[in-house]
């Protein structure tokens, strides 16, 4: 990891600390890529992501677009998640972590406590994310816990 100044520590801690915490999906492609996918030219998808960026759905850079919560609302996706949490049998627990892992989840992370596994999941996936849960070999309980909405 690269030392950082005092002067960009301190710009660092003020951005994370002054941030608001989002949800966004970032796409690093190339332009002309993405206009062949879509069969456009170049100059046709400039425009499209020049309207999307005036209305704040999206935020491109060098190299990257990236899919704002407004964006994500416009398409009907909610940006507040929905969180699970899962007891896992101790005996299957390196079976269900890998069966986890193919899941449609933005994070789940290993916890210890009463649970094993802390799952995040967009909101509209969370019938599907659990209806796969428990087709998993060791997973012996879930809870579901829906947001409705961010209060930081």
């Amino acid at each position: 990891m690269e030392t950082l100044t005092r002067r960009s520590s301190q710009l660092l801690r003020t951005l994370y600390e002054q941030g608001k915490s989002t949800s966004t999906y970032t796409l690093h492609s190339k332009q002309d890529e993405l206009a062949k996918q879509l069969g456009i030219s170049r100059q046709a998808l400039n425009v499209h992501l020049r309207r999307l960026r005036d209305l704040n759905y999206i935020r491109t850079g060098r190299g990257f677009i990236d899919v704002t919560e407004q964006g994500l609302s416009a398409l009907g996706i909610s940006s507040t998640p929905a969180f699970i949490l899962i007891k896992v049998s101790p005996l299957k627990r390196s079976h269900a972590y890998e069966k986890i892992k193919e899941l449609t989840v933005q994070r789940a992370f290993r916890i210890a406590g009463d649970v094993d596994v802390l799952a995040m999941v967009e909101g509209e996936k969370l019938d599907e994310v659990l209806k796969r849960l428990s087709s998993i070999d060791g997973i012996q309980d879930t809870k579901s816990y829906v947001t409705i909405e961010a209060i930081r």
